[in-house]
């Protein structure tokens, strides 16, 4: 809200003593040209630019705008060099105190200074993203009247948390993390200037260095840590922050993640495809970001299981039974210890061969039917176990398969829209290369021709010889061709389907 005496006087107590503001307000940028990064957003006639009056008159007023970026990128920064570069009135609010009525009082209040006085109001709603969305329909009038230039900060994907017509009335800018060369210069200036350490202690590159690896591109996570390294070397009378101060001083850094946001489904999306790309390393990795993050277990053991049928299949047919596995596994155990079931299940899946040919089959039948190629069902497959089916001609001409050496029957399984079509096309990764013998050995039967013959296969080596190392026998996952670890079902060397053991 609008500065009454109590803040005014919390202002003026913070003026005198510095050091009672938390050292990342006291380094907060006073200008535009102070501001370290985003400079994507800062060019002359920017939308900012405007907003703080540069390049402002004419027919073309500011615009209100959505800051979207990680935390600690200056989005409550620009707002600030707003409030104060402008002879605007400035109306600070935020989602998680404000609602409704809070909005309507600064929009009243908008509507009578502009009528009154001639002054423009701006409105900065920090954490746009938990207002709900009645929440943010009270804001459209003001906005699309131009009551009020309304800035809004969000870490949240605004096409997830902004209503469509607050966007619409908006201009979506996006702040990027900090890169590690803006980061060091901030760090540097936080240690000299007389707003920040004022040279009271010094760091060194080592802690420097480290103080950049746990910011991970957020500011206000950079110097929050440089202020208790600082205090910490202080306290021992220590005149430089040494990388074990800091150390001690700041424990870890924590994990950007939010399980309701964009980066929920980010990181989700790395683990997936790191599986499917065969890199168990980064695979963990983003294991660990979810796990840290608080993730709910369940969800990422239901995306291994996802993961098992779509980008492994029938390359190992195990794969799909070690995700079911640990899923029950941490529905029964929970974490800390499920972090090691899911760990175990991630590297397995990321180190199996991989095949989508289940996935691409499954979806190709499910176009067709969408596209309309469905048609009747063979007569001879019809259901005849109910009066007057034989007298329709129902199950007349059916050959049970059983009753054929080999079990299986030439005969038309499929409608005639699709028959003759092939959904399933294996590839030769791992154990799908069996399967896709097998396939090709039924579907001849099914027309009716002969057979091929399998491939010759080596004789086994002598017991003498050296086995392949059990490292080998992996080496399927990067795609190579050969079988994987994953037998067939039944423990068999191959599927058994009948065909092989029948004369030809």
């Amino acid at each position: 809200m609008e500065p009454d005496l109590f803040t005014a006087a919390a202002e003026d107590r913070r003026s005198k003593d510095p050091a009672s503001s938390p050292l990342a307000v006291r380094m907060r940028p006073r200008t535009l040209d102070e501001v370290v990064g985003q400079q994507h957003l800062l060019r002359p006639g920017s939308p900012l630019r405007r907003l703080v009056g540069e390049g402002a008159g004419g027919p073309a007023g500011p615009s209100s705008v959505i800051l979207w970026g990680p935390p600690g990128t200056g989005k409550t920064t620009l707002a600030h060099i707003v409030s104060r570069a402008t002879d605007q009135r400035f109306v600070e609010l935020s989602a998680i105190t404000a609602g409704v009525k809070e909005v309507r009082t600064v929009i009243d209040g908008a509507r009578r200074a502009s009528g009154g006085y001639g002054r423009e109001t701006v409105l900065f709603l920090d954490e746009i993203h938990r207002f709900s969305k009645a929440q943010q329909d009270s804001l459209l009038p003001a906005v699309e009247n131009r009551w009020v230039t309304l800035i809004a900060a969000t870490t949240e994907n605004p096409y997830f948390s902004v209503i469509s017509p607050l966007l619409s009335r908006s201009l979506l800018l996006t702040l990027e993390p900090l890169t590690e060369a803006g980061l060091r210069d901030l760090l540097r200036r936080a240690v000299t200037d007389e707003r920040g350490l004022g040279g009271a202690v010094t760091l060194p590159e080592a802690a420097e260095d480290h103080l950049l690896r746990i910011a991970g591109g957020d500011a206000r996570r950079a110097l929050t840590a440089l202020e208790a390294g600082a205090a910490s070397a202080l306290a021992q009378g220590e005149p430089e922050i040494t990388l074990r101060a800091l150390e001690e001083a700041v424990d870890r850094a924590a994990v950007t993640y939010d399980r309701d946001g964009d980066q929920h489904y980010d990181v989700a999306s790395a683990l997936i495809k790191s599986i499917r790309g065969s890199d168990a390393d980064a695979a963990l990795h983003y294991l660990a970001r979810m796990i840290e993050a608080g993730e709910d277990p369940r969800f990422i053991a239901r995306r291994l299981m996802i993961s098992a049928s779509e980008d492994i299949g029938l390359a190992d047919p195990t794969a799909l039974q070690t995700a079911v596995a640990a899923a029950q596994a941490v529905a029964l155990i929970g974490f800390p210890e499920a972090r090691i079931t899911l760990g175990q299940a991630v590297i397995a899946l990321a180190l199996a061969p991989k095949s989508n040919a289940a996935y691409l089959a499954v979806d190709a039948a499910l176009a067709d039917v969408r596209a309309g190629l469905a048609g009747p069902v063979p007569p001879h497959l019809r259901d005849s176990h109910y009066q007057g089916a034989r007298a329709l001609g129902h199950a007349e001409g059916y050959v049970y398969p059983h009753d054929l050496p080999g079990g299986v029957a030439a005969q038309q399984y499929a409608p005639d829209a699709v028959h003759g079509k092939r959904y399933y096309e294996p590839t030769r990764y791992g154990a799908e290369a069996r399967y896709a013998e097998v396939a090709e050995r039924v579907r001849a039967r099914l027309r009716g021709e002969a057979p091929p013959r399998p491939p010759e296969r080596p004789a086994p080596a002598p017991s003498a010889a050296p086995s392949r190392p059990a490292g080998e026998e992996r080496g399927e996952a990067a795609g190579e061709g050969t079988a994987g670890p994953a037998a067939a079902p039944g423990g068999t060397d191959r599927p058994t389907d009948g065909v092989e053991g029948d004369a030809d």
